[in-house]
């Protein structure tokens, strides 16, 4: 009878140590959201949902190329270091794709965000003015280069004048982008890419199989 005096205490302990072994899993799986790129950096996003993933990126990549699991657009990304040029950026977003078999997001921010400064967030963002019919589709295989354009829809011009063309209205992660350049051509995406942040916009290369195209021609 006596032996069993201290089970209270005993089972309390027990509870208390799996509530804080609960605890602590759960801690594990909130992932922050990533933190922007500096001015004129070049942030590689690798896509890896999983431990898995994460545990063979990390092991195919130098030390010296700080990794971080973070939240991009509701993706679970692996942010790679920081890049001052765009070639550094693109030869190890194909290194990661050939090795490890994982798209990579990049992004970037204008060295000068004079011209383009956020907005107060609404509750819906104004899409610019549109000239064709709503036919929402997925993008197929290749690159979107996209502008965050901070509810302004007057940038659509601007961005017009940089890529020499039609910009389109696209959704990603959930959020409205415009669409600067959807191409299988990896060169021209990049040299895209490199042109905007050139001109002061906020923009980001992604996986366009994972882009929605709402518009494919926009106009202010």
């Amino acid at each position: 009878m006596h032996r069993f005096q201290n089970l209270p205490s005993v089972l309390g302990l027990a509870i208390v140590g799996l509530i804080g072994g609960m605890s602590s899993v759960l801690a594990q799986k909130t992932i922050p959201s990533c933190q922007p790129p500096n001015a004129g950096e070049y942030l590689l996003l690798v896509v890896s949902p999983t431990a898995n993933n994460q545990k063979q990126l990390r092991s195919a990549l130098p030390p010296e190329l700080k990794t971080i699991t973070c939240k991009y657009l509701n993706e679970t990304v692996t942010r790679v270091g920081g890049f001052n040029k765009i070639d550094d950026a693109n030869r190890w977003a194909r290194y990661v794709s050939n090795i490890v078999g994982l798209s990579a997001i990049i992004t970037t921010r204008p060295t000068t965000t004079a011209d383009v400064q956020p907005q107060p967030q609404q509750s819906q963002p104004k899409p610019p003015q549109q000239t064709v019919s709503y036919n929402p589709q997925a993008l197929g295989e290749g690159y979107a280069v996209l502008v965050d354009y901070y509810n302004r829809p007057e940038l659509v011009n601007n961005v017009q004048q940089v890529v020499g063309g039609n910009v389109g209205f696209v959704s990603y992660g959930q959020r409205p982008y415009l669409l600067a350049v959807y191409t299988t051509n990896q060169t021209e995406a990049y040299n895209t890419l490199q042109k905007l942040n050139n001109g002061g916009f906020v923009a980001s290369l992604v996986d366009s199989r994972k882009v929605i195209l709402l518009r494919s021609t926009v106009r202010f």
